[in-house]
Formats: C-alpha cells, sequence, structure tokens
C-alpha cells in the first residue's frame, strides 16, 4: 500500500472572525529569527509584558515564553485593527525598547481561533506544559517567563 502525501502548509492561514454577539479569542505563536534561543530571560520578559500592556488593540491573556517562541492567547481590544497589523507592532516595539540587533523575530506567526470557552482552558493546559515537556522545569509553576495580563473573557 502506499504511503499517503499531504502537502504541507508553508505559511499559516490567518481568518479570525469577529463577531460582536461571540467572544473571540485567538491562540498565537511567534518564533524568533532561526530559532534563536534568546526569549526566556527577565529582561526580554519584562519589555514584552509592557509592549502587551500598552499595545492594546488586541489584549494578551495568558502567554509562555519559550527560549526560542512564544504562546499567547489575545482577544480583540478597543480598536478595530488587524490581528496581523497588531502582532507586527508589538514585534517592532519590542525591537525597538529591546535594543539587541541580534535578536529578532521571524517573518509571520501562527494563530488558531479558539472555538469554546473549554478550549482556552484546555490548551492552557497543554502550553503551561510546554516547559517541563522541553526539560526546563519539573512542573509548569516552576517556570517564570509565563503569566496573564488581561483576564480573557470566554
Amino acid at each position: 500500500m502506499e504511503k499517503q502525501v499531504f502537502p504541507q502548509r508553508r505559511r499559516p492561514h490567518h481568518n479570525v472572525i469577529i463577531t460582536t454577539n461571540h467572544p473571540v479569542i485567538v491562540f498565537i505563536t511567534v518564533c524568533t529569527k532561526n530559532r534563536e534561543p534568546w526569549l526566556a530571560n527577565r529582561e526580554v520578559h519584562e519589555t514584552l509584558v509592557s509592549v502587551w500592556r500598552e499595545a492594546t488593540a488586541w489584549l494578551v491573556g495568558r502567554y509562555v515564553l519559550m527560549p526560542d517562541h512564544v504562546h499567547l492567547f489575545a482577544a480583540p481590544g478597543e480598536l478595530d485593527f488587524p490581528l496581523g497589523n497588531w502582532v507586527g507592532y508589538w514585534k517592532a516595539q519590542f525591537s525597538r525598547r529591546h535594543g539587541n540587533p541580534k535578536h529578532r523575530w521571524q517573518t509571520g506567526y501562527w494563530d488558531t481561533q479558539l472555538r469554546r470557552g473549554e478550549s482556552y482552558d484546555a490548551k492552557w493546559e497543554y502550553v503551561r506544559w510546554n516547559p517541563v515537556r522541553h526539560g526546563l522545569v519539573n512542573h509548569p509553576d516552576e517556570w517564570e517567563f509565563q503569566g496573564e495580563i488581561f483576564v480573557l473573557e470566554w
């Protein structure tokens, strides 16, 4: 029997649907350029949180910084601002404030719009165990590069 080969997606398909009568929470993954491991340190963490607190076109809920990528959940804020523009904005703001030209972001990002409140909780449980699966800590509560900026209501 011949093995079936499926096409690989080279770029993510961004299709966030925002409606006024249904909550929107999007799970986003952003990687460092060439997956360089520079994200998981206090200065980067503090700078990212500061940028996310100010860039409120989308509100960052729970997040986990890994050495070479970040997982975060976001919901639309007060402005009608496309998700891709917002991701580009906070990446640029972070880079200006951080000031290390060697620390660069990969172009683009991955996103998945959650369908139910249970999805947020289940996805969060998976994401918060990421540092354990990568052998960085023994329990997710030991990982200092995580948090919640805004409470995202489902």
